[in-house]
This record gives structure tokens, sequence and C-alpha cells, in this order.
């Protein structure tokens, strides 16, 4: 067998090119029997190595040419490069009246900085905050974010460039929050807008150097690894089966399967929780979503259905009519190529097509002359997947995938039904078919139901429940230890607070990293007057969360109840360098150099 016919074997294997649900029932499906139902893909064990899109591009240049023109293939850039670099000709400033902040992004030769400063009454700067961008989140579409490094830390900027109105405005959740340069960059949100994450496990938004193996989502995002397959096409080993199982390709997945790589991504919920020993980049496409991460949303309510659209394509999807009709047969790809994505003048006759597959022109009710008479004419997904603002972040707008037939259509009976028997409280968005009465992992549960019952204080009790449980069948898992520490402190009483003790010395001994555990056992160690312990507490969790600012505080008070001035004035000033937006810090250190009494 020759390279040349590998390569086009290779070519095929990954040639997405989903057909429409009603076109394949149509035309197709009496074809699919050469075609395997399911393929024991190779590449989805836990040891196929990541090689990065370009290697993709040695054999399937067109499709990677096409698909890094798509929004997915520039989810993230490098802010040196001239688009970036365009949007600031001359300093832009910004200044928000709620938090009495200017903000400010500059360009210097081919870098951009942000920064963020404070004036008092008579035109003086009270701080400055500059930080250089790295990186660009987003494609444009609707704007981009822009990531600082601090360290080997990685952090939001408070300013992002809007595309819409061609503006720079406070970055989401920044307006009514002074968050400075230290909104931490999680690996849970991260993992979906770049191809490749390197975050250190355990560690929140501490990343290995370079942070990123490929900045954008590449090729391996959807079909897996790609070590295995260009090893045997390179190697010209012949492909046994009807399927090359060397790298999963989503369109010989079924189709919940397929969805679940999607879901990754474009699916919400109320909640989203790992699965016990599971890390993000544990997810294989060809794998049930399922076993990395749960997602978990609140039933819906006849008297107060939900409205928002964000994150909710799967989900929306499955209660159209379209969805219901087609017996399991449509699915993202029926109306997504994600090789590919249309102009917006394109947008509306390419999904026109995708529609017509199913339906035919009489199948609208509206009159041709009324369809043609709109702008832009004969637009199927214009009227039957509106878009709608996104609540929370301005300037931007989300299609809405519930496929309706008119505006203000009501939500279908079924979407009422989503529960079931052995979960009657929440609705697993993405559960394996079949197995919705299996049970849901307790530590699972333990983490949907603590995250939840702030706002919905009916899951309190269910919480418990399942902690009492849990205390007895896994006494020394992290999660487990610092929730029987909290239970314990709410008791109120000195027999609780020694049970917390133990519980969180027990968590930090077993190697928790969590900020709340270090602050919490040096709260209750220094109630017992065991101030020196508190103190070394605390400086572990530093050590451990360097940008923590209650950690500094709490350990400059403990300095101050140890009457040791300057270690405590020491702590503070080092969390104002940190955090100069920090005015009660400010003000602190400045009445404590006044009024510091000598040792």
């Amino acid at each position: 067998m020759d390279y040349a016919f590998i390569s086009r074997l290779s070519r095929i294997s990954l040639g997405f090119v989903p057909l429409p649900f009603g076109l394949f029932t149509l035309l197709v499906l009496p074809m699919t029997s050469a075609v395997p139902k399911t393929v024991d893909y190779r590449n989805t064990a836990p040891g196929v190595a990541y090689l990065g899109s370009r290697v993709c591009a040695g054999c399937h240049e067109d499709i990677y040419d096409q698909y890094f023109r798509t929004d997915m293939g520039r989810s993230m850039s490098r802010v040196t490069g001239a688009s970036q670099l365009e949007k600031v000709g001359s300093p832009v400033t910004i200044f928000n009246k709620n938090l009495n902040r200017y903000f400010q992004v500059s360009r210097e030769g081919s870098n951009l900085y942000q920064s963020e400063y404070e004036l008092d009454s008579s035109g003086q700067e009270v701080f400055r905050n500059t930080q250089k961008l790295e990186f660009a989140i987003g494609s444009g579409a609707n704007g981009h974010s822009y990531i600082v490094r601090r360290g080997d830390y990685l952090f939001q900027a408070p300013l992002s460039f809007y595309s819409k109105p061609g503006q720079w405005d406070l970055s989401p959740g920044y307006e009514s929050t002074d968050q400075g340069f230290s909104r931490p960059i999680l690996p849970a949100c991260i993992v979906c807008h770049s191809g490749q994450p390197r975050p250190v496990p355990r560690r929140n938004n501490l990343y290995r150097d370079p942070p990123f193996a490929e900045l954008s989502i590449g090729c391996e995002t959807c079909h897996g690894p790609g070590q295995l397959h260009v090893e045997e096409r390179t190697q010209a080993r012949p492909v046994t089966g009807e399927v090359d199982s060397s790298i999963v390709n989503p369109a010989h997945l079924p189709g919940w399967l397929a969805d679940n790589i999607c879901m990754n991504c474009h699916q919400g919920g109320d909640t989203r929780i790992l699965q016990p020993g599971r890390d993000y980049s544990d997810f294989r496409p060809g794998t049930p979503l399922d076993n990395t991460v749960g997602i978990f949303r609140i039933p819906f309510l006849r008297s107060s259905p939900p409205d928002s659209d964000l994150l909710e394509h799967y989900s929306s999807m499955t209660l159209s009519k379209c969805y219901r009709d087609s017996a399991g047969q449509m699915s993202c790809q029926s109306c997504h190529n994600p090789h590919y994505q249309p102009s917006s003048q394109d947008a509306p006759a390419y999904y026109r097509n995708k529609c017509l597959a199913c339906h035919t022109e009489k199948s609208c009710s509206l009159p041709l002359p009324k369809r043609l008479s709109l702008n832009p004419p004969n637009d199927c997904s214009g009227c039957h997947l509106p878009k709608r603002d996104v609540k929370g972040i301005a300037h931007s707008s989300l299609t809405n995938h519930r496929i309706i037939t008119r505006a203000g259509e009501p939500y279908p009976e079924v979407a009422f039904q989503q529960t079931t028997s052995s979960l009657p409280d929440l609705i697993h968005v993405n559960v394996i078919p079949g197995k919705q009465a299996a049970g849901i992992s307790p530590l699972t549960l333990l983490q949907v139901y603590g995250t939840l019952m702030d706002a919905q204080p009916g899951f309190r009790e269910r919480y418990l429940s399942i902690l009492d449980q849990l205390s007895k069948t896994q006494p020394d898992n992290l999660l487990v230890l610092s929730a029987l520490a909290r239970k314990a402190l709410l008791e109120g009483t000195s027999q609780g607070q020694a049970q917390a003790q133990r519980y969180l010395q027990k968590a930090i001994e077993l190697g928790s990293t969590a900020v709340s555990d270090y602050q919490d056992l040096a709260e209750l160690l220094a109630r017992d007057n065991r101030l020196s312990e508190a103190v070394e507490v605390l400086k572990q969790g530093i050590s451990l969360n360097p940008h923590s600012s209650p950690l500094y505080k709490s350990l400059a008070l403990r300095y101050i109840a140890m009457k040791k001035y300057p270690e405590a004035l020491g702590t503070m000033k080092r969390e104002l360098e940190l955090f100069p937006e920090d005015s009660f810090m400010r003000k602190l250190i400045k009445q404590s150099e006044g009024t510091r009494p000598s040792r």
C-alpha cells in the first residue's frame, strides 16, 4: 500500500462532512450497513499523546486551513498579532463611577497593556496597576477578553474589546466589583477557550510554562489525541475494519456520543461537576462526557421557564420539535460542520439548505412574498432560531437552539418531565442513554447539592444526608473532610469547633490546597489562642495560594494579636503590592504607620 493511498485514507477518516438528519434518513440509511454502528476507537485510551493541529495539517491541509478560519479555530491568540494591536491606536481610558476607578488600555511597540488606577480629589494618582496582556480569549465574533501572567499564574484583565460597537468596556462581571487583575483563569473555563491548556492539578490558576501547548481549539479537541493515528498512517499500516479506529471520527459516532463532544463546551446547566478522581483533560472524544463531567440543572417550572440561552445549546435543541420527531437522527452535526463556518452573508442560505433537507418550501406558513420582503430574505434561522442578548455579557447575543415555529412558543410538556425516580429533584443533562436509573456517585451529588443549596435551600437536607453517608464510607476524602468541618462549625458549640479543627487538620495533612481550609483552621486555632500555629497554617496556605487576599489579611491579624507589628505591617504591604486596588488595606497601612507602637 503506497503512502499516497494512505494519505487519502487518512484524509477520508478525518473528513467531517455531516449529513442533515432528514437527508440521512431518506437517502443514506439503506447504505449504513457498510458503516459499523459503533467503533472501538483506540485513541480514547489515556496514554495516547496529543500532537497538535500542525501535525494534522501535514495530510489534511485543506481541512486545516478551512477550520482555522472558523470561530473555534480562532478561539485564542497571542496579543502581539496585528489584529489585536490595531485595536489600540492611542490609549483608551474608561471611568467607572460606581467603583471610582479608571481603566486604560495602551500600546507600546508590539505589546498591549492595561492599567487600573484611582485619582484623589486633587487629581493625583492614589495607585496604578499596569499589566502586560499576554493572550486574547475569543474569536472576535462577540469580542475579546484578555489574560495577564503574574509569575506562572493567569488572571483576567478588567477590560474587554466588544466587536459589535467596536469599543473597549469592562469585562463581564467587573461592572459592580473591583477585581483588578486578580480574577483567576480557572481550568474549568479555559479548557473550552483553548486547544491544550496546561494547568497544574488542584492549584486553581497555576499553569505550567508554557501555559498552553496549543492556543486555539484544535483538531484533537474533537478527534482526540492523534499520536496513534499519525504513527500508523506514516508507517503505512493497513486499516483493519471498515473505519480507521486509530482516531475518532465524530461522523461515525452515535448521535448522542458525538453530541457529547459539543456538550463539553456548549452545554452549561445550573452546575457542572468533575466526577471523582477526574480532571478536565481526562475527557476523550468518543467516550461519554459524563465519565468526566456531570452536568445538572434544576427542573423547569411552568411558572418560570428558563430565559437564558447562554451555553444551553444542546438541551435547547433536544426540546425542539425537530429533534423530538427525528427518532434520534438529529444531532449537532445535522446543522453544523465544525470544519466550515459560513460568512454572515452566506449563513441564511447555508442554514436554509439544512432545513430543506427535511422540510419543503410548503412547510412554511408565511407567504412567500412576505418571506422575500424580510432582510435577509427567506431566512429560516432568523425566524425559527432567533438571537437574544446574553444576560450578564454586554454587547453580545446568542442563537436560541430551541427551534420554534413562532415567537413566544411555549415550552413543550416534555420540558417539565425530565427528572427520574432515582433523581427526582434534578435533571442529569448528560446522562448516558440507558443509564438513567444508574446511581450517581455520592461525591458528585455532594458537590452538586453543595453548589446549589445557597440559592435553593430545599437542597440542604439532601446535602446533609449524603454528607452523613460519606462520613462513613469515605471519611478521608478531602471534599468530605472540608464539608464535615463546615457542618461542625455550624453547630456553634465548643465541641463542634474542636471537631472542625480535627477535620481541617486532617484535610491539610492529606494535601488540601483549598484556601478556605487554611483560613478556617487558622481562625479556629486563633480562638484557642494558638496563634503561632495559626501563623504557620496561614504561611503554608499562602505558599500554595500566593494570590489569596483573605490569607494575607488573616495572617496580618494574627501578627497583630501577637503584637508582632513589623511582621503585620510587612504582610499588609505585601497584600497591597499584589492587590493595589484594595482601598481598605491602604487605609489600614496608613493608620498602622501613623500609630504603630514601638517595640
